[in-house]
């Protein structure tokens, strides 16, 4: 999608805090975090979200929450993080592009 923000992201239109890149996915640091580490992993191909995903997704969702566990321990969450993924308009969902956010850490961090 020509507009879609983590698109562009992934094209290096637009910078990123990058912290893991292969052929499939990008992780990098969220520019609004809500705790200490705050981080989200993207699939490269453009999804809108995960209800538009099917049977034919299901490695690269499984991928990606694998990732969410080693990644979160990489980033110091040996203790336990959050995941979440909100779909659609009614889920809080901003980016229409599939994200997993990754947090934890200190307590969660307010936003104003």
């Amino acid at each position: 999608m020509l507009d879609c923000i983590f698109c562009k992201i992934i094209k290096n239109q637009i910078p990123s805090s990058k912290i893991y890149e292969d052929e499939e996915l990008l992780a990098f640091h969220d520019i609004h975090p809500i705790a200490r580490v705050h981080f989200m992993i993207i699939p490269k191909v453009h999804l809108d979200s995960l209800d538009r995903c099917t049977v034919v997704h299901q490695s690269l969702l499984g991928k990606m929450l694998l990732l969410a566990s080693k990644l979160a321990k990489e980033q110091g969450l040996e203790n336990g993080f959050r995941t979440m993924i909100n779909t659609g308009h009614g889920g809080g969902q901003e980016v229409f592009h599939l994200h997993v956010h990754v947090f934890g850490g200190d307590a969660l961090i307010p936003r104003t």
